[in-house]
Formats: structure tokens, C-alpha cells, sequence
């Protein structure tokens, strides 16, 4: 990374740069306790350098990742798109996993990384139905173009219901924010390495 990593563990005494050594205590203990059983990631402890940003981030990450009804192929499909349309290979090698594990067939990953527009689909492909490609249309846009169409918008009202779809965007706004800060910081080393499908993808 850019920078240094934080230490795992919260520090100990006080500092200029982190004056309040128990609350940052207390957040450290809200973000281990998301990630149980695994310990921080290196994401983790690169926001850890400001501890109320890395816990404002905790909060909201948890409320999409745990909070929401949207169904967790959906929700992983779109993200994990972000991810290969940034480059962020942190946030694809994190996500596709949890998309295979969901059901998003193999063939529809690897199709992720090849970053074409659904138009450009050749033929049937197995796992990518217009449900699929209306949320990959509409994470295109706006990880893209930032401005969605009205077509595409549209295009997830005969598949979602209205809080669905705000949760969809929430998802896509946050992920493409956590691919940012990924790829400007480089956490986890991954920035310029090959970006692969998951083996347990089917």
C-alpha cells in the first residue's frame, strides 16, 4: 500500500493525530466484531488511520452488506461488476467468491471481466438472463457514465421493487467508492495483477 498499514490492534496511549485512545478502541471493536471470525483486513486497517471515517464506513458497508432484502446474487453480481470495470482487484477478489457462492455461474464472471456492454453478449449465456442484464446495464451506467438513462433505469422495475432498487444503488454508488480508495491507495497490493475468476465459480 501507499501508505503503512495501522496496527491490528488499537493503540494504547493517545496521539496528536488520534486524541480520544478509547474511542478509537471502540471502533476498533465495531469493525472486528463485522468481521468475525476473520480478522481486519487490510482495507480495515487502512481506513484505521482516521478511525471516525473507518467507522462511519463500518457502519454503512454493514448496512448493505447485512441490512438489506436485496438478494445476495444481485447484490454480488454488482458489485463484483464495479469491481472489474475499476481495475479494483481487491474488491473483485473479495466479491466474486461471494457471487459464485450466490450462483452467478462462471460463464457470467468471466463475461464481468471482459468489461463489453450485455449487447455485446454473442448468443445464450448461461446465468445471464434480462434480470442479470439490467443490473449490469444499470451498474454500467453509473460506475461509467455516472448519468443512468430512463431506458435503463426502467429497465429494473419489472425485477425490483422500489427498495430494492434504492438498495441497488446504494450498493453501486458504495462499491464504486470502495474501488477508489482501493485502487488510488493500492490496499492489498493488488493494483496491475490479473483479475481471475474464482475456482469454486460453477
Amino acid at each position: 500500500m501507499r501508505l503503512p498499514y495501522v496496527p491490528a490492534e488499537p493503540p494504547a496511549v493517545a496521539s496528536p493525530t488520534n486524541p480520544d485512545q478509547a474511542a478509537t478502541a471502540a471502533i476498533y471493536a465495531r469493525i472486528a466484531e463485522r468481521r468475525q471470525p476473520r480478522p481486519l483486513i487490510p482495507l480495515d486497517r487502512a481506513l484505521l488511520h482516521s478511525p471516525p471515517v473507518a467507522d462511519g464506513w463500518n457502519s454503512f458497508l454493514g448496512a448493505i452488506r447485512s441490512q438489506t432484502i436485496l438478494d445476495a446474487a444481485t447484490l454480488e453480481l454488482a458489485i463484483s461488476r464495479v469491481g472489474a470495470l475499476t481495475d479494483a482487484g481487491f474488491e473483485w477478489r473479495a466479491h466474486a467468491p461471494l457471487a459464485a457462492k450466490a450462483g452467478v455461474r462462471r460463464e457470467v464472471l468471466e463475461w464481468c471481466l471482459k468489461k463489453v456492454p450485455v449487447e455485446e453478449v454473442g448468443g445464450e449465456l448461461e446465468g445471464l438472463g434480462e434480470r442479470e442484464k439490467a443490473v449490469i446495464r444499470y451498474a454500467d451506467a453509473m460506475t461509467k457514465d455516472v448519468k443512468v438513462p430512463d431506458d435503463v433505469f426502467d429497465g429494473l422495475k419489472p425485477f425490483f421493487g422500489e427498495r430494492e432498487i434504492v438498495e441497488l444503488t446504494t450498493a453501486v454508488a458504495a462499491y464504486n467508492c470502495v474501488s477508489r480508495f482501493l485502487v488510488a491507495l493500492d490496499v492489498g497490493e493488488m493494483n496491475g495483477k490479473e483479475m481471475e475468476v474464482p475456482p469454486e465459480a460453477k
